[in-house]
């Protein structure tokens, strides 16, 4: 039986659902999702393996997907390394995934839109969000798309629905090149457990705050301990201000045990036992404009 394997990375501007359409395609949920832009900071990889035939013949498959931060132009250090992950996402994809919808203005990166455009590797063009598009929309649309990415291959679907996902799937397993797979087949991810705990918890943060906080805020956790019946974890939530500080715990602390109550139990759910969270609030100035802070948080710059 052959194997087949691939790099298959997703992009595209910010909001269009990359998140989801990862999170149904991997079947986990390993990137958070909100109605803000840059909720995605990293490249998340989801590794799904499958059987299947292909040719005739009966074949192994092993995706790695991998989700981007939505693609804008950086006002700061870390918007800067945010896009440049989305970028190195061109340089390695087997398959490229190209996303978009119809409140989507792709003339708002076009650089990065011409750098797809000179892609060798196959560009899928995904049009999501098709159920809140008229027919006469996304007509328009399909053909908008077919004369800006000619090579592309062009699928509607609803990630939020779970339509068009099925048949987007079978069309990246048939591109996928001859190769052994990359990793075991038991693995999920790349990313360590503290990672998604700091992701949810950023998460519940961006749910909750307004305006600048949820941009200014990055979380750490402090200490990770795993029994059979219970996962005991301190974290500490860093922002750029001593106002920020104060916002984030709120009136006698009660945003902040909002907070931490509502990512335990997404915790809870995604360890699949109980959960002791500590949330602790420091000011870490600028964070995101020093390249030192940066590294130490995982953003390594090149």
């Amino acid at each position: 039986m052959k194997n087949y394997s691939g790099f298959v990375n997703i992009v595209g501007n910010p909001n269009v659902g990359k998140s989801t359409l990862m999170n149904l395609l991997v079947g986990e949920r390993l990137s958070i999702i909100t109605s803000k832009a840059q909720t995605t900071r990293h490249r998340i990889l989801g590794i799904v393996n499958g059987e299947g035939e292909r040719d005739g013949e009966k074949m192994r498959w092993q995706i790695v997907f991998s989700d981007t931060p939505g693609v804008l132009k950086p006002n700061y250090r870390l918007q800067e390394q945010m896009l440049r992950f989305s970028e190195s996402a061109l340089t390695d994809a087997d398959v490229l995934v190209y996303m978009t919808e119809g409140q989507d203005e792709a003339e708002k990166n076009a650089d990065f839109l011409e750098k797809v455009k000179r892609q060798k590797s196959p560009i899928l063009l995904v049009i999501n969000k098709i159920d809140l598009l008229t027919q006469e929309s996304l007509a328009a649309l399909t053909d908008f798309w077919h004369r800006t990415l000619p090579d592309a291959e062009i699928f509607q679907i609803s990630a939020q629905e779970n339509f068009g996902v099925k048949q987007l799937l079978e069309r990246i397993v048939q591109l996928l090149p001859e190769c052994p797979p990359f990793f075991d087949e038991e693995q999920l991810t790349d990313r360590p457990e503290r990672f998604f705990v700091n992701e949810i918890i950023r998460e519940k943060i961006l749910l909750l705050y307004d305006k600048e906080i949820p941009y200014s805020v990055e979380v750490e956790v402090d200490s990770f301990k795993e029994t059979a019946e219970l996962i005991s974890i301190s974290a500490v939530i860093f922002v750029e201000r001593e106002s920020q500080k104060g916002i984030i715990i709120g009136k006698a602390g009660n945003a902040l045990k909002k907070t931490g109550m509502l990512a335990r139990k997404d915790l809870e759910t995604f360890f699949g036992k109980k959960v002791f969270l500590k949330l602790f609030v420091k000011v870490d100035k600028d964070w995101r404009q020093k390249d030192g802070r940066l590294r130490h948080y995982g953003y390594e710059l090149s």
